[in-house]
């Protein structure tokens, strides 16, 4: 899997916004923003192929955290990702 292309993520207030570039008159009712984790996430694997355990393999190399749980939280960031169609 991979981030489709035309996603960026942007600072607005404060808060990391996916935007999708180059569009005019972007669809504000249905706003994602990323947390600093999913921020990482976003930022390691974009432009590239992954699969879950790479992104289980960027929460280990940058969290103090059990392998069992980084797996468990790199299949929700994917579960969120794909449910905002943010995935192909």
């Amino acid at each position: 899997m991979r981030i489709k292309q035309g996603y960026n993520v942007r600072e607005i207030v404060g808060e990391n916004v996916v935007i999708m570039s180059g569009r005019e008159g972007a669809d504000m009712t249905r706003i994602i923003t990323l947390n600093d984790s999913a921020l990482l996430l976003w930022n390691s694997l974009c432009a590239k192929e992954f699969t879950i355990n790479d992104v289980a393999r960027v929460l280990l190399d940058n969290y103090d955290v059990e392998p069992s749980q980084a797996l468990t939280d790199a299949q929700k960031w994917v579960a969120k990702m794909q449910e905002a169609e943010l995935l192909e």
